[in-house]
């Protein structure tokens, strides 16, 4: 507040309005003064003929709402407000402490219903070692009864006798005869009453009794099991019926590896293992249970412990496969196995294509087939065909022949407009090497330029016979544009599969070839498996190369999970450990352990047989082993593709770039996307990493950025092989090409100071040039051979002197010349040079 001058004032309770100054007191000595003025109280009196608090009719208001009970300003609205708001946190406290109470309530039962359930529990093992206390006293009072009663059985004639031959002593005088003593059993039996009687109530309940406690019958010490009071008694009851028998010793059949460890040896003899180290120790060989030994040595070991010995070799763990011959009351018709081969863009996959009515070509890089397919076909006439459609390109010979292999019948396919090509011949030969019947699909007989009987003459080049040519190779024209024929084929393919009475036995464990393999982001290792014999059933443990597995799901070609696939059928497989090598082997086994077994001998084997094929053997091997490397440059290259059929093309494909000179090394290849770990070994090889349908992640792009690696991707096996090459022909050094200029005659020596000898010569032939090579010629053999330091023509200094004309020469670094020497002036040019 503040009075009429402006000056400010300060409020103070009590009395009338009062003014006054106050004197205010500060820091560092300074005071200020304030005027101070007081009010009186407001008292607000009710003005006459006024409702009286709290009566009816006093202006609406409520008696909660008295003037007097609350603070001034306050209306009624608002004091209502305030105590329908105080009423509720009264109700919502009432509710909270109501909710609290039951909460509680529901604890105390819930820990009195454990309690009583722990008491319970605790009460029933009580009872349950009781009982068996009383049982195992029981047992060992009967063993002591029996044992007593032997035991008199035997004394008893041994007693007898003596009494025979010295009667008993007559009592002399007036002693009584003692009184014959109580049974020894008895008295046994009245010491333990006593004893339990001496113990008193004290020790029968001193705390919680335990099964051990019980059976041992007292506390510390080592307490004994069940089983070591059955063996004590069983050892009491023997020897109480005329001492212990030995157990009669079994002998036991022991196949012994080339190598075996100590534990396993004695696990396999049925022994313990502290007594095969003993006997170890003993014939002066210190060895752990974790430690190999050799086969002579465990021989003997097993020997001394009595067992056959059986020597066997690591080879023998694939003995659990089993090759029986099936009779001919197990086999049944199966489906024909069709192989499509033929020259690149031939139309292969394109026939293919339009058999099963899809269009697989359209998923190809450029139009051509990389991988191996499979593929099952039903025709009009119901009959089911197992296609197999390999690529043409000649870097896929290997693929296509595993493809022959398999199969049962060859479809050669050859263009009509274009006949017999190179790698057409290649599937004749791999038709026949196999023992294959062949069936001849002359395609593109849609073109204006088709020649049939052009491809049914060549064919006669290559001892392929057709029908038209009075022969017996089936021959179809067909088009897989137009569909021409392809009825044709498809009869001709199933009188061919009829003739063949194609039969597999589908109740045995499975056998199949691996048509393709690769290593698929989401689903792990994946195996592309013709099934040849037997049924590949979901669960079924197998081996396939230096791989196992168990089989998580079958797909078929049609991309539909099966539940089994049988004989002819292609199926891929999930469940690998690892990617196996197209055209490995599939067998199914029984346990996970031979699979483990036969995968793992057959890994040693493969690192094994590589070691030996890539060491030499003596010391000359090794002097020329390191005189060719350090003679040839190599091209080192990572590899890796989307499939494993692939990555070995690729492999075979680099073999074959190269010569004496420059070669190329695959230093890595593998199956699946390029990763960190392929751009370290790269980088430490200063090697390119080509991708092949395969793509870096993104550590592996990052960490290439940082150190340099190149990384190419390419999805046309043609594009690979050609960068590769043209990478190759970069390190072969440049071919050095002469070209002859001129002869020179040397006439006369002179001597010239500060320079040297110089040869006064007659250009005879061609031309003289300062930059040239020159060799110096002394009766038509070569003496020197160098550049020249001075070409002069009189007193100038020249580029080059006509042929006629006289001039002087001399060598670098070389005076021996005489007169009549020649000089022969050359030229050399460097050519790069292509693998071809």
């Amino acid at each position: 507040m503040s009075d009429n001058d402006g000056k400010k004032t300060l409020g103070v309770r009590g009395g009338g309005p009062r003014s006054g100054n106050v004197k205010q007191s500060f820091s560092h000595g300074r005071t200020k003064n304030v005027v101070v003025e007081t009010k009186r109280k407001r008292v607000v009196v009710p003005k006459a003929g006024a409702a009286k608090p709290g009566a009816p009719g006093a202006g609406g208001r409520s008696p909660a709402s008295n003037p007097s009970n609350r603070p001034a300003g306050i209306t009624d609205a608002e004091m209502e407000r305030r105590l329908r708001a105080l009423q509720a946190a009264k109700a919502r406290e009432a509710e909270d402490q109501a909710k609290r109470e039951a909460d509680e309530k529901a604890r105390a039962e819930e820990r009195d219903r454990l309690r009583a359930e722990k008491e319970q529990k605790e009460r029933e093992q009580r009872e349950a070692e009781e009982k068996a206390r009383h049982r195992a006293e029981e047992e060992v009072r009967a063993a002591k009864e029996a044992a007593e009663a032997a035991k008199r059985a035997t004394e008893a004639p041994k007693e007898a006798a003596p009494a025979k031959e010295a009667p008993a002593a007559r009592p002399t005088g007036n002693k009584p005869a003692p009184a014959p003593g109580p049974r020894k059993s008895d008295r046994e039996r009245e010491e333990r009453g006593r004893s339990a009687k001496g113990r008193g109530d004290s020790g029968r309940r001193s705390g919680k009794l335990t099964l051990n406690q019980a059976l041992t019958g007292g506390e510390g010490g080592r307490q004994k099991s069940l089983a070591a009071m059955k063996r004590k008694q069983e050892r009491a009851r023997q020897k109480a019926m005329g001492g212990s028998q030995e157990r009669e010793k079994v002998v036991r059949e022991v196949k012994l590896p080339e190598a075996i460890t100590v534990g396993e040896l004695a696990n396999r003899m049925a022994e313990r293992v502290a007594d095969v180290v003993k006997s170890l120790m003993n014939s002066g060989i210190m060895a752990t249970q974790n430690q190999s030994i050799d086969a002579d040595t465990a021989e003997l070991i097993i020997e001394e412990f009595g067992h056959k010995v059986t020597r066997v070799s690591d080879a023998d763990v694939e003995d659990v496969i089993h090759t029986k011959e099936d009779s001919d009351e197990e086999l049944k018709s199966r489906p024909p196995v069709i192989t499509i081969m033929g020259h690149v863009d031939h139309g292969k996959t394109s026939l293919l294509d339009k058999i099963r009515n899809a269009k697989v070509v359209a998923g190809e890089a450029g139009g051509i087939t990389q991988h191996i397919g499979a593929y099952q076909v039903k025709t009009d006439s119901g009959a089911v065909l197992s296609f197999l459609d390999t690529p043409g390109h000649a870097a896929f010979t290997s693929m296509r022949s595993r493809g022959a292999q398999v199969t049962d019948i060859v479809v050669l396919v050859v263009a009509a407009d274009d006949a017999v090509m190179p790698q057409t011949i290649e599937a004749i030969n791999h038709a026949k090497a196999a023992n294959v019947p062949m069936i001849v699909a002359i395609n593109k007989m849609d073109k204006p330029g088709a020649t049939p009987d052009k491809v049914r003459t060549d064919l006669l080049q290559h001892e392929v016979v057709v029908e038209a040519m009075s022969g017996e190779v089936q021959d179809v024209e067909v088009s897989a544009m137009t569909g021409q024929g392809i009825d044709e084929l498809l009869e001709a393919i199933a009188l061919q599969a009829e003739i063949l009475e194609l039969k597999a036995n589908p109740d045995r464990n499975a056998e199949g070839a691996v048509i393709e393999a690769q290593l698929d982001v989401g689903r792990g290792p994946v195996a592309t498996v013709l099934v040849q014999k037997g049924t590949l059933r979901q669960g079924d443990i197998f081996v396939v190369g230096e791989q196992w597995g168990k089989v998580r799901a079958l797909i078929n070609d049609r991309g539909d999970r099966v539940k089994e696939a049988g004989p002819s059928v292609p199926v891929e497989v999930l469940g690998l450990n690892g990617t196996p090598e197209a055209g490995d082997v599939l067998n199914v086994v029984e346990t996970e352990a031979q699979a483990r077994e036969i995968a793992e001998y057959r890994e040693q084997a493969a690192k094994d047989k590589r070691a030996a094929a890539g060491a030499a053997t003596t010391l000359d091997q090794l002097l020329a082993k390191a005189k060719e490397d350090e003679n040839v440059k190599e091209l080192p290259i990572l590899v890796k593709a989307d499939v494993q059929g692939s990555a070995e093309a690729i492999i075979q494909a680099m073999e074959k770039i190269g010569n004496e000179e420059v070669r190329v090394r695959v230093l890595h290849s593998g199956v699946g996307a390029i990763t960190e770990t392929d751009i370290g070994l790269a980088e430490a090889s200063g090697a390119p990493v080509i991708g092949f349908n395969v793509r870096a992640n993104a550590t592996a792009r990052n960490v290439a950025n940082q150190k340099g690696v190149e990384i190419r991707y390419y999805s046309v096996i043609y594009d690979l092989v050609d960068d590769v090459k043209a990478a190759a022909s970069g390190l072969l050094s440049a071919e050095i090409r002469e070209t002859f200029i001129g002869y020179a005659k040397i006439k006369e020596v002179f001597k010239v100071t500060g320079v040297g000898k110089v040869a006064g010569c007659l250009v005879t032939e061609g031309v003289a040039r300062r930059s040239a090579g020159v060799r110096l010629l002394r009766d038509d053999v070569v003496i020197h051979e160098g550049t020249l330091k001075t070409l002069k023509r009189f007193k100038d200094e020249v580029a080059e002197v006509q042929s006629g004309q006289e001039c002087g020469m001399a060598f670098e670094n070389y005076d021996d010349i005489r007169p009549d020497d020649v000089i022969e002036i050359f030229e050399r040019q460097e050519v790069e040079r292509n693998l071809d």
